[in-house]
């Protein structure tokens, strides 16, 4: 037998160099532009028919490699140049949102035709959302007019969930910002948007995309304040952002005071030099006394490592506890924000499994020391308390109630012999 491997037929002839089927073509939007500007022009004023005949060219041309061309077109009429003029290579059409009447009625109707695009093609998603922020770049480049209609347009897309609320980062570009284009801008699509949602459904699309804390940097640094901001859109009637712009604000400077407390509190700065702080930025920030004690109650149990072992960490609380009473009981002035500690105690006890057999030992250590008065824990296990654990709890302070109870009849009683 031969060692030699045989050797493989090979081909031979002529060899044709074939073209790849997926080679890119060049990017030229010319016809594109032409087809859909002819459509548009046939189609008129009539937003039906333009709904329709952007449904069928679909399937005839391509939409995902020529999305921003579409969009242009749409909006302007034609392919917009950088700063938002329009490109003069190719004709336009004046059947566009910018060429359309500025009322909402209209606009809605706009939206609509884009709303049936975007669903029947999907993939238009990204890049239609990637158009708006371009065109907000682009405001100082349109008219008023058509401000006023990208604005209310914009509006109607955020309330429908077209479009997400981060396409308002681009109103924070600093030209826009310093001459004034973005505040204006806002109002106009704030107004838009509430006229078709609630401000909670506003507030919510905002919290998503992290823009909730940032609506003041629709103003120049040199204005950038509550005050200002509050000033411009209560004249501009939406009192409802100026309201959630300032809640945005005490949310964020309560979060700074929470994190300065347990700063000071890791510091072992003495009870009476955090009580002052504490003091002064509740009177400068206007904070009520109980939201302050529910965030030094939350300070004061996240400030130390808790052990894990349930028969352990009672006596460890009770022990860590006892040194904060009086920094407690300094912001437990009013019988609201004693009943709003119990129901932090509840929740937190509930929350943290290990902690739920010593809700009682804390309530009666705070009572001993004058933080909560009996009113308060009556209250609570009356009438107040949350559905979180509740019959556990409510069974571990049953003692306890019953003995308050009976030193308060036994009090009533020795004044009335008194009298």
């Amino acid at each position: 037998m031969s060692n030699q491997r045989q050797q493989k037929p090979t081909l031979t002839g002529q060899r044709f160099k074939t073209r790849k089927r997926d080679e890119k073509e060049r990017f030229d939007p010319s016809q594109f532009q032409e087809s859909i500007i002819q459509g548009l022009n046939q189609s008129g004023t009539d937003l039906e028919a333009v709904a329709k005949f952007l449904d069928a060219s679909g399937a005839k041309l391509d939409y995902r490699r020529y999305a921003e061309t579409l969009f242009d077109i749409l909006v302007a009429g034609g392919m917009l140049a950088p700063g938002g003029t329009l490109s003069e290579d190719v004709t336009c059409t004046e059947f566009c949102l910018f060429k359309a009447q500025e009322d909402m009625e209209t606009m809605q109707a706009y939206a609509q035709v884009f709303n049936k695009l975007i669903r029947r093609y999907k993939y238009l998603e990204k890049g239609f959302e990637e158009e708006i922020k371009k065109l907000l770049l682009f405001l100082k480049g349109f008219t008023e007019s058509e401000r006023n209609k990208l604005a209310m347009l914009a509006g109607i897309l955020l309330a429908n969930g077209n479009v997400s609320a981060s396409i308002l980062s681009s109103l924070f570009n600093e030209n826009l910002v310093k001459e004034g284009v973005s505040a204006c801008f806002a109002v106009k699509l704030f107004k838009s948007w509430l006229s078709e949602k609630d401000i909670s459904s506003v507030a919510a699309s905002l919290r998503k995309v992290c823009m909730d804390n940032r609506l003041l940097e629709l103003f120049p640094a040199n204005k950038r304040s509550c005050e200002q901001f509050s000033k411009y859109f209560n004249e501009a009637g939406l009192k409802e952002i100026s309201d959630f712009a300032k809640n945005q604000e005490s949310i964020g400077a309560r979060k700074e005071l929470q994190k300065e407390i347990q700063d000071q509190m890791s510091c072992g700065d003495p009870l009476q030099d955090i009580i002052a702080y504490i003091r002064e930025e509740v009177k400068k920030n206007n904070i009520a006394e109980q939201t302050i004690i529910g965030l030094i109650w939350s300070s004061v149990m996240s400030s130390v490592e808790w052990n894990k072992k349930e028969e352990l960490v009672t006596e460890q609380a009770i022990k860590h506890l006892k040194q904060y009473c009086p920094l407690l009981k300094a912001f437990t002035s009013q019988g609201l924000s004693e009943y709003t500690l119990l129901l932090k105690i509840q929740e937190y006890c509930y929350d943290n499994i290990h902690f739920m057999k010593a809700f009682q030992k804390i309530v009666v250590l705070l009572y001993r020391s004058d933080v909560l008065s009996e009113e308060a824990i009556l209250k609570w296990y009356n009438e107040a308390h949350l559905a979180k654990g509740k019959s556990m709890f409510l069974e571990q302070m049953k003692t306890f109630v019953e003995w308050l109870k009976n030193a308060e009849e036994e009090s009533e009683s020795e004044e009335e012999d008194a009298d």
